[in-house]
């Protein structure tokens, strides 16, 4: 692909945008950047490039541009991209650009939960074979300052999101890795439809050349590329594990308790992820299991931070959606005190009862959404309203017996009272050790 005297308009002067800006001035584009934000928001830019902070949609009315890069947290169909569309040659984001200069080998990864796990496990085991391996895209760096070195890494872990996918054009990733499906997002996608159609796209321009894998009993379309299954639930699966054990054409191929620091079935799901993906790739059993020896957990992920009068307190912040409120109640083999709560996304608790009913003791809610959420967690365990987490976690204490887990998991973003999930996991963190 050839850039040169083109002109590429940016919208979004995040650290995806810098990245897609400086590819494109590499490559010998007219770059300009364009910004609802001032400019303290453009103070990394790159030299060369025209930037335009507090942009506004009339002014994109009046770009011109031969490609047009939209970051993935600016609403791909909103008014703002739509004005800027009207006189682009082509609509992408900066991984589909970034992936027109790559050479090499893409894992990708998708899912409501587990990818940046799954990711890291993945990245970690490339690397080990020395094959590169750089964790990009969604987490990690972005996609476009691997592709700016002469030189390019034999593979790449790729986590990719929603938003990325939907300006994906020729992307081919000869490994897709799709873990899981659940309801998100639902303040930008108008249906759950709309949501998942915009990740099946991970799959859109896999051959039968390529691997699908995939966890076992997911409602996917006929894919073109040969899939690999795992599950925690089905024996019969390409790849299956009790939570301990991952076993492989019948054999035991890794103990995750002594290999590895994770816990909990969700955690199995993602190992296997990472293993069939690179498995696929031609990456040893043996240089799977050396890459993953010594590996933990990242933080806000079912982490645990103390055990204090025989009551175990997890950190599960990452949970800001409800398939990763049941996939953290679901590993749980102690009774639990759950809080949970925070930003009202519109989202149905109704489908975490059951769960309530079979693994918890109680329920703390606290946030913009506590009192409703308590009022509906009171059909399955006693269940308290409170403000603040700091009130969350004095209230949990105080209910949780020797021998169970207080469980922040909240089931929703943390932007009511937190700039993201981690400052509340943070805020949780520091708030156990105060305890005495």
């Amino acid at each position: 692909m050839s850039l040169n005297g083109k002109h590429i308009a940016i919208l979004g002067a995040g650290r995806s945008g810098r990245a897609a800006a400086e590819l494109g001035l590499r490559q010998g584009a007219r770059v300009s950047v364009w910004d609802l934000a001032d400019e303290k928001a453009f103070s990394d830019m790159p030299d060369g490039v025209e930037s335009h902070p507090g942009a506004t949609a009339k002014q994109g009315e009046g770009v011109v541009s031969d490609l047009l890069v939209v970051s993935p947290g600016i609403d791909t169909y909103g008014p703002f991209v739509a004005a800027f569309s009207a006189h682009a040659g082509e609509i992408i984001g900066e991984v589909e650009l970034a992936a027109r200069f790559y050479q090499g080998k893409i894992i990708a990864i998708t899912g409501t939960n587990g990818k940046t796990t799954t990711t890291e496990l993945a990245a970690r085991i490339v690397s080990h074979a020395g094959l590169g391996g750089t964790p990009c895209g969604n987490y990690g760096v972005p996609f476009a300052e691997v592709v700016m070195p002469a030189t390019h890494p034999a593979m790449v872990v790729l986590e990719v999101s929603s938003f990325q996918l939907e300006t994906i054009r020729t992307l081919h990733p000869e490994v897709a890795v799709w873990l899981n499906f659940a309801p998100d997002h639902m303040d930008r996608y108008p249906t759950v439809e709309a949501y998942r159609a915009a990740k099946l796209r991970i799959f859109e321009n896999q051959t039968a050349a390529d691997i699908a894998v995939v966890r076992y009993g997911e409602d996917l379309p006929p894919l073109a590329a040969r899939t690999i299954t795992f599950s925690t639930s089905c024996p019969d699966a390409d790849w299956f594990s009790d939570g301990h054990i991952i076993f492989h054409g019948g054999e035991a191929r890794l103990d995750i308790d002594h290999d590895c620091g994770l816990r909990g079935l969700h955690n199995a799901e993602n190992v296997m992820a990472a293993m069939a993906a690179c498995h696929a790739l031609g990456i040893s059993m043996l240089d799977m299991r050396e890459a993953l020896r010594g590996y933990a957990a990242p933080p806000h992920r079912c982490e645990l931070i103390r055990t204090l009068d025989g009551v175990e307190y997890l950190n599960d912040s990452k949970a800001t959606n409800l398939h990763a409120l049941e996939s953290a109640l679901r590993s749980q083999t102690r009774p639990v005190v759950l809080i949970a709560g925070g930003k009202d996304k519109g989202l149905d608790y109704t489908t975490v009862l059951p769960l309530l009913r079979e693994k918890a003791l109680a329920t703390v809610a606290f946030g913009q959404i506590a009192r409703p959420l308590a009022d509906l967690f009171g059909a399955a365990v006693p269940s308290e309203a409170v403000s603040t987490l700091t009130d969350a976690v004095s209230v949990a204490r105080g209910l949780a017996p020797r021998g169970s887990t207080v469980l922040l998991s909240p089931g929703t973003s943390s932007f009511d009272q937190f700039s993201g999930y981690e400052q509340r996991g943070n805020a949780f963190r520091d708030l156990v050790h105060q305890l005495h």
